[in-house]
């Protein structure tokens, strides 16, 4: 019987010509790397923007990020620069449109839920509940810093983001499992997920 070869394995950080290493998801594209290096695990406490963020990754479920984040502009101006008021507004007729908008992923599913998900914003804005204090009150308000040292350390779903998913189901935001969630967590800094020896990993 043929020995099978072993498969190659990717290593978790990646040494750029910038003298920089970094978490090995980012690859060499300078505009992912850019991703990277200045968004990604950053803290983000604006309640507008952590909304857009968990609606993108929302939109990536069974994509590839890097997809969603060349595409992000077009999603802004098709969805009003992600603002509720307006898209808790849209009408079939608006949806129609959306799902003809080859700028953004076109999923009828995702984009009426992304509707419903303005509406619950607005919801909890009316209860008087800011959408940050709603996001960042799964981690007592403070980045979770983790500091993995391999891929396998790196969970999919963490005890965090299953009990904000639920507090976001209850609430009505739609695309919103535990998985999306957590890659929401990570994007907007509820957690530091930079592997050890990142140049971005502080602390």
């Amino acid at each position: 019987m043929d020995e099978v070869a072993p498969k190659p394995v990717r290593e978790p950080l990646i040494a750029h010509g910038d003298g920089h290493a970094r978490c090995f998801w980012c690859g060499t594209d300078p505009f992912y790397m850019a991703y990277h290096d200045t968004e990604w695990g950053v803290p983000e406490r604006d309640s507008r923007a952590l909304f857009e963020k968990l609606l993108l990754d929302g939109f990536q479920a069974g994509l590839s990020w890097i997809t969603i984040l060349r595409k992000r502009e077009n999603f802004r101006r098709a969805f009003d620069g992600f603002e509720p008021e307006v898209m808790a507004r849209y009408d079939a007729a608006k949806v129609e449109a959306l799902m003809q908008d080859a700028g953004i992923v076109r999923n009828r599913a995702k984009v009426e839920g992304a509707v419903l998900s303005a509406r619950a914003y607005l919801e909890l804005r009316d209860k008087g509940i800011a959408f940050t204090d709603f996001m960042w009150d799964a981690v007592d308000g403070e980045t979770k810093v983790n500091r993995p040292r391999r891929i396998a350390d790196i969970p999919a779903e963490t005890a965090e983001s299953k009990a904000l998913s639920k507090r976001l189901k209850a609430a009505g935001f739609k695309f919103v499992g535990p998985t999306i969630v957590y890659a929401a967590m990570q994007a907007c800094g509820l957690v530091d997920d930079h592997l050890e020896g990142c140049h971005c990993a502080k602390g």
